[in-house]
């Protein structure tokens, strides 16, 4: 018995984090603790498979995925493929409490999903807590073999995932600032591929390095993986031209600076077109509202082959941090490649026209006492999202009444000046409500800003579908100006999109996958906090359009 078991712990030590077999991609997922240095201190952290990013998943285009998940550590653990489609298999899709209950310590689960009309980079992370400040990496979908890409293929890929660092645990960060009702402390430093490059507290630490060769071009398949920031990524002396965003063609463009939301991923070419040399790499934060966040910037170096170690690097300055204007140049210039092989089916008719406020409330709170007596919640429609503790996939497909309703608010239940002088009551109410949807449907949201205790840019994530971006503006939405100028013929295709500060932004989507789906907040603090709710979508007529059942495995609460 005893070799027996010796033989089991061997091949276990020796199995491959991943195994192909000819369709079909098998992942093990051990999460576990790793002791990690950044800063010139260290902590203990939670990683898949002891790596800070995790690893990178790779598939392609109709694949069929399999991820078993070991939760190895004293944390319940779920993970988020954000942005796969997951069509009818909504028990893969990760957010505890939404479509699945937590895989608890010492327990496992078979994430199983097939990769249906999607090609490009995406991001999973974990979807409990904030374990995703490091329990995250990339997804990496190739396209059909024999189709190539729609730009010139490049000499090399490489993922470049950004992120956030805290010296403290960020468990413990989150906790604090729930008991005190206020905002939690902001990071230390943001990362490239998991380092945040030599800062003056800590110079003897190295950065990410981008080896290229002269005349060679790649491509980079960039992920913001930070928990509350968006960030601005530019490369000294070097364009970028985005071909992708969210695993979706646009029509290329160049621009020297890139801005990307948490929970955004773009597709970059840059063409080693210098002789030699070293160029730094910036990642550095976009806030314009007057609120805290890090102001470190992570640095990695662009280097070519056959330069000297000691030749001293080109530099760049990162835009200022409010720097409006340099996002929305980069926004404005997303176009859906629309072309016949990967067309843009925006929409053109509505079946459900809505209207989301999104923003911050402040509720009573007798023991905040920092806050003295009141804490910091957000919602959208003013309805602060309570999570529940059966999941409300669960709860939809076995009938089990009492955990949700379906009476989420189509529009404001109180209409004011949303981006002007807030009004007196900036209470919210509380509920776990979702918003129903015929099959096939299709769906026109408006997701407007308010005021309330500050304007900020929201970047909104979609679970299950992807969307189009129709239309964005300043100030209050009105239907009758601004649907006028709506883009219905080459509008960006995304999974996550940010809602302008003081402003709002118009998507549409085709309600084509039947289950329970996530929208939230990507900034991982306003999901805490409240600014999350579902849509339902109900069965279609025949199994292939409804959802799959559960699976034996699926974890239990």
């Amino acid at each position: 018995m005893g070799s027996w078991l010796h033989i089991l712990v061997l091949v276990a030590c020796i199995t491959p984090a991943v195994v192909v077999e000819g369709g079909v991609r098998k992942y093990n997922f051990n999460v576990v603790m790793k002791n990690t240095t950044r800063l010139c201190s260290s902590k203990p952290i939670v990683t898949v498979n002891g790596m800070f990013p995790g690893p990178t998943l790779y598939a392609r285009e109709d694949d069929t995925v399999l991820v078993r998940v070991a939760n190895r550590v004293k944390y319940n653990v779920t993970i988020h493929w954000h942005g796969v489609r997951q069509l009818r298999t909504g028990w893969a899709d990760g957010p505890a409490y939404i479509t699945q209950c937590p895989i608890q310590p010492g327990q496992s689960y078979v994430y199983n999903f097939t990769i249906t009309g999607q090609r490009g980079t995406l991001l999973w992370h974990a979807h409990i807590l904030w374990l995703r400040a490091t329990l995250h990496g990339a997804i990496v979908i190739l396209p059909k073999r024999g189709v190539p890409y729609p730009f010139p293929k490049p000499h090399k890929e490489v993922v470049v995932v950004l992120g956030e660092w805290w010296k403290s645990d960020t468990e413990a960060v989150i906790n604090e600032a729930i008991k005190s009702g206020l905002a939690p402390n902001v990071s230390d430093a943001h990362t490239i591929n998991g380092h945040p490059g030599p800062i003056s507290s800590c110079p003897s630490q190295g950065g990410f390095t981008l080896p290229v060769e002269s005349a060679k071009s790649y491509m980079l398949r960039i992920i913001n993986a930070a928990l509350n920031e968006e960030l601005f990524f530019k490369i000294a002396g070097h364009q970028l031209t985005v071909v992708e965003v969210d695993a979706t063609y646009v029509k290329p463009f160049k621009t020297d600076t890139i801005v990307i939301a948490p929970g955004q991923t773009t597709n970059a070419l840059i063409s080693a077109d210098q002789s030699s040399g070293k160029y730094l790499v910036a990642a550095s934060p976009f806030m314009d509202s007057p609120i805290a966040v890090d102001n470190m910037t992570a640095t990695a170096t662009l280097h070519y082959s056959g330069t000297l170690a000691a030749t001293s690097t080109t530099l760049t300055k990162p835009p200022p941090q409010n720097a409006t204007a340099v996002a929305n140049n980069f926004i404005n210039s997303l176009r859906s490649l629309n072309s016949k092989r990967f067309p843009a089916k925006v929409p053109l008719t509505v079946d459900h026209s809505l209207l989301f406020t999104v923003g911050l409330g402040i509720n009573p709170c007798p023991s905040c006492k920092a806050g003295n007596g009141s804490r910091v919640v957000a919602g959208m429609n003013n309805v602060t999202f309570v999570m529940p503790t059966t999941a409300l996939l669960q709860a939809h497909f076995f009938n089990i009444s009492g955990i949700f309703t379906s009476d989420f608010p189509g529009n404001p239940p109180t209409v004011f000046n949303y981006t002007g002088a807030p009004p007196s009551n900036l209470r919210t109410t509380r509920g776990t409500k979702v918003y129903r949807l015929q099959y096939n449907s299709t769906v026109q949201l408006v997701l407007q800003d308010t005021g309330i205790v500050a304007p900020e840019n929201h970047p909104i994530h979609l679970h299950g579908f992807n969307f189009f971006a129709v239309g964005k503006g300043l100030g209050n939405y009105n239907p009758k100006a601004d649907q006028k100028n709506f883009n219905l013929v080459d509008p960006v295709e995304r999974n996550t999109i940010g809602v302008p500060s003081g402003g709002w932004v118009a998507i549409r989507f085709r309600a084509d996958n039947p289950g329970v789906w996530f929208m939230h907040c990507h900034l991982e603090i306003h999901t805490t906090w409240g600014l999350k709710m579902a849509f339902l979508v109900d069965n279609g007529k025949g199994p292939n359009e409804s959802l799959l059942p559960p699976p034996s495995d699926l974890p239990k609460c």
